[in-house]
């Protein structure tokens, strides 16, 4: 599987809160880096809505804080629990025609307190990474890993077997 996109095209990373425990972000900047070999990737976060936690209020907050970040033009992924499931080939295929979509694509993963309206409306699409519930900090580094393993498998590098 040989994909045809242009590198032109920016794959991004958007995320509520910060690794405090220190246990994820570094695997997170690894494969951050190795996907800068095959596409412009960034990661951002924006701060929780801590006053708020456990309300809908901090979703809402949140996700307003997430949609001043992105641009209309951009293509919207949401990760989210109830979000559509692939195996990593599927996923690949998924990556390859986001890229190939000449758009720039935002995947983005929400606070503790899940995704409000706002953004839910503003996804394009919606995927889950599994059907268990993950820590947000360690959806991060799992999505992260799968876009560079998406990669490799388009690239038919062996990192895939």
């Amino acid at each position: 599987m040989t994909a045809r996109y242009t590198r032109a095209v920016k794959l991004r990373l958007l995320s509520v809160g910060r690794d405090r425990s220190g246990l994820y972000a570094p695997a997170v900047e690894e494969y951050a880096k190795r996907l800068g070999r095959y596409v412009k990737f960034s990661v951002e976060e924006v701060p929780e809505a801590r006053r708020a936690a456990g309300t809908p209020r901090a979703r809402d907050e949140e996700g307003t804080s997430l949609l001043e970040r992105i641009g209309d033009g951009e293509r919207v992924v949401l990760l989210d629990e109830r979000g559509r499931e692939h195996d990593s080939i599927a996923f690949a295929r998924r990556v390859t025609a986001w890229l190939e979509g000449a758009k720039d694509v935002t995947l983005v993963i929400g606070g503790s307190d899940g995704h409000g309206e706002a953004i839910r409306a503003r996804a394009d699409e919606t995927l889950t990474l599994s059907r268990l519930t993950l820590a947000h900090r360690l959806a991060r580094l799992v999505l992260v890993e799968q876009l560079y393993r998406a990669f490799t498998i388009l690239r038919g590098e062996p990192y895939h077997k």
